[in-house]
């Protein structure tokens, strides 16, 4: 009987390791999930009409939105001091982007090296913009800015923790 006793509090010892360790996994995909919905409240775009589209801020104020480059999915923040459409080297690889002619720009960490590109389709929500420069930079990020040559072609509206983009 003993035996058998010992056989049933080891069972039950790895069930409660079982139950604990099921537990820790499921509360860390959880906050996990919470943290990229807070990082990217905009995953899933909120789509007003076929024309505009609203998006919310993150807790750093800024404006980010799921959407894709070339069918890819990527992460755009949207920046209204970016001329361009800048994409960051390691992003461009994986995008498979063709490296064009270099060129030197002026940013806010000072003068870098960048290279020209052309990004076949850029899609935000419903809205997808053909034939489209872009510079590649060197930057360490998992974000695509999206600029003002990609911008201009909306009517931006922000009010409180909200942007409205309307496609003219």
């Amino acid at each position: 009987m003993s035996e058998e006793g010992n056989a049933q509090r080891r069972l039950g010892r790895i069930m409660w390791l079982l139950a604990w360790g099921l537990g820790l996994a499921l509360l860390t995909w959880y906050f996990q999930q919470k943290l990229e919905q807070e990082y990217n409240p905009n995953q899933q775009v909120q789509r007003l009409d076929a024309q505009t589209i609203v998006l919310e801020q993150n807790r750093q104020g800024h404006y980010l939105a799921s959407g894709s480059i070339n069918g890819e999915p990527v992460v755009f923040l949207l920046d209204t001091g970016a001329t361009q459409v800048a994409i960051p080297q390691a992003m461009a690889a994986r995008l498979d982007l063709e490296v064009g002619q270099q060129l030197r720009l002026s940013t806010a960490a000072g003068a870098v090296t960048g290279y020209r590109t052309r990004l076949k389709t850029l899609s935000l929500g419903p809205f997808t913009l053909y034939d489209l420069d872009a510079i590649i930079m060197p930057a360490d990020s998992n974000e695509i800015l999206l600029g003002m040559n990609a911008l201009r072609q909306f009517e931006l509206i922000q009010r409180g923790e909200q942007m409205t983009l309307r496609q003219y």
